[in-house]
């Protein structure tokens, strides 16, 4: 059923139990979500039942299984008691928006140009792998996808997707950053 629904929707949103610790299925459901490039809101429910004590265990908990959603929104709420439900809808709003969002490659691009001279890619197998362009594939989730004329590792292609947020926002979404190689132009 938890498949089904992610097909059909546009923005996820996952209910844990605050007052107990995060559980394997809390996890897997997250992970669907994720694969799925559906955009998230964690909606921790019952706050009203958290200590000082469970928030500090809740925020090791967060840091240590939820890192690879750190993109997701996270609202605190009591549903019995109404506390803070005001700011679900926004959450909601802003994942959406953000989900659709497309950049313009002229931006996309002069982005990409500032953060490569600030910050280029590591060489490898001594050569300097040059970025030559940057385009937006798609949204729903936002693809891009950047062509360079050598591999470019892993760790900058997330470095490239945290300055992608920081810059542009993408809060509550998920976005892929592919890298396509291209030779050097034959003109």
């Amino acid at each position: 059923r938890t498949a089904t629904a992610l097909e059909r929707c546009e923005v996820a949103v996952v209910v844990l139990d605050a007052s107990e610790p995060i559980t394997e299925q809390d996890l897997r459901v997250i992970t669907m979500v994720e694969e799925a490039g559906k955009a998230m809101v964690i909606v921790m429910n019952k706050w009203d039942l958290v200590d000082e004590d469970r928030r500090n265990q809740l925020d090791r908990e967060i840091d240590r299984h939820l890192d690879q959603v750190e993109w997701a929104q996270r609202v605190n709420i009591a549903a019995k008691t109404g506390w803070h439900r005001d700011r679900l809808a926004p959450a909601l709003r802003t994942a959406l928006t953000n989900w659709e969002k497309r950049i313009p490659t002229a931006k996309l691009n002069a982005f990409l140009g500032e953060l490569v001279a600030a910050n280029p890619p590591p060489v490898r197998g001594g050569k300097q792998p040059k970025i030559k362009f940057a385009t937006q594939a798609g949204t729903c989730p936002p693809k891009f996808v950047v062509f360079a004329n050598g591999f470019l590792e892993n760790a900058y292609r997330r470095f490239i997707e945290r300055r992608l947020r920081e810059v542009f926002g993408f809060d509550g979404t998920p976005i892929e950053v592919a890298v396509k190689l291209k030779e050097r132009d034959d003109a």
